[in-house]
């Protein structure tokens, strides 16, 4: 999903917002309202993006993401969406005063 489609998706629904980058790249930028989980931690919180209606996986420049989301579909888990282009694109698109790294 691009960032502006997610911006217009966010009006009306409220998914997992779940950004797979470290800690210290969440504190430089993040979205509003996304739970930051490392990649190497997802497979110990399979069962809170099963619990989540819809999920879309955030990271960088949206390769994390993919990783991540085939790892998640080889567990079961659905209803998944994959920010394309990540943070940077989501900076670009929709937010210009969140920071660049």
């Amino acid at each position: 999903m691009e960032a502006s489609e997610l911006s217009d998706h966010l009006q009306s629904a409220s998914p997992l917002l779940l950004d797979v980058r470290e800690p210290w790249e969440f504190e430089i930028c993040h979205l509003p309202n996304s739970v930051n989980i490392p990649m190497n931690q997802i497979p110990q919180q399979l069962d809170l993006v099963r619990a989540a209606e819809e999920c879309v996986v955030i990271c960088h420049h949206g390769v994390r993401s993919m990783q991540v989301i085939n790892f998640l579909i080889q567990q079961s888990c659905n209803n998944l969406i994959n920010l394309d282009g990540g943070v940077n694109a989501w900076a670009h698109q929709v937010d210009q005063d969140m920071a660049l790294y």
